[in-house]
């Protein structure tokens, strides 16, 4: 039995074997909104093979239940490349996510602007990505299956759908290219300048292992970002995790508001 078939089994034997419609990972200050879900909680401890994050900020909880109308996986909080050195990190709540049924999944974060028309507060929906880190959490997959296509990384008609919500709510939803870091430093301003070259909007320290990995499994994918800084050199804020957990309020709950329509619609 793998660690995702054991973890699989934990969650239904609490929380029903009823398919989840979607999966929802949160980042940094975004937590919350796992407690909005009426169902079952697990600690990532609990659950074979889950990653245990000590990011302060995150919730490391798994939730299953049904959330403004639709049965959903939310997970609390997730396991960055920095922690351990490991891309593949939420590879296993991500095939637990397909292994309960879901066929999408939602990922948020916290990340540095780029772009003066997406300041502090404002979100992002990402409409691509450049893995500037180089890393990937494919490494070490033996099967053909590795070489994932990611054209179409963020799934058009996701995208399409969070954007008409934004517009409902009249919540300014740009698009943009985020560039994943590795961390846990953050970047220098030279390394801003050479992303911004290179075409980013926005940069985090997540997300894309994820994406690469949902795309593996066959889960359609779409990620916002909670901007809570202007990228190093661009902005008079002192840049620290401290800083990014106080704003990642402001976006959060903006963030809901598109969600909920999004999944009660």
């Amino acid at each position: 039995m793998s660690k995702s078939d054991s973890a699989l089994a934990q969650v239904q034997a609490r929380a029903g074997d009823a398919p989840v419609a979607l999966g929802l990972i949160l980042g940094s200050g975004l937590g919350h909104i796992a407690d909005m879900v009426a169902g079952e909680a697990f600690d990532y401890s609990e659950l074979e093979g889950f990653p245990v994050s000590a990011v302060s900020g995150h919730s490391a909880k798994l939730v299953v239940g049904e959330l403004w109308g639709m049965r959903v996986a939310v997970f609390g909080g997730r396991a960055h490349y920095y922690e351990r050195g490991q891309a593949d990190a939420m590879r296993v709540p991500l095939e637990l996510l397909k292994a309960l049924g879901a066929k999408q999944v939602i990922l948020t974060n916290a990340a540095g602007s780029f772009r003066a028309d997406i300041p502090p507060g404002d979100l992002m929906l990402i409409s691509d990505h450049i893995n500037f880190s180089g890393l990937n959490p494919l490494i070490g997959e033996a099967t053909d299956a590795r070489f994932v296509n990611m054209t179409n990384a963020y799934d058009a008609e996701m995208r399409a759908r969070l954007e008409a919500p934004a517009k409902a709510e009249d919540i300014s939803l740009k698009s943009g290219v985020y560039s994943w870091y590795s961390g846990p430093s953050f970047e220098t301003p030279a390394e801003i300048k050479a992303l911004q070259i290179l075409g980013t909007d926005a940069v985090g320290m997540s997300t894309v292992p994820e994406v690469i990995l949902a795309r593996f499994l066959g889960l359609k994918a779409a990620a916002i970002s909670v901007i809570t800084n202007m990228a190093a050199g661009m902005g008079s804020e002192t840049i620290s995790h401290e800083h990014t957990k106080s704003m990642a309020p402001i976006g959060a709950a903006k963030l809901e508001r598109i969600l909920r329509r999004y999944i009660s619609g």
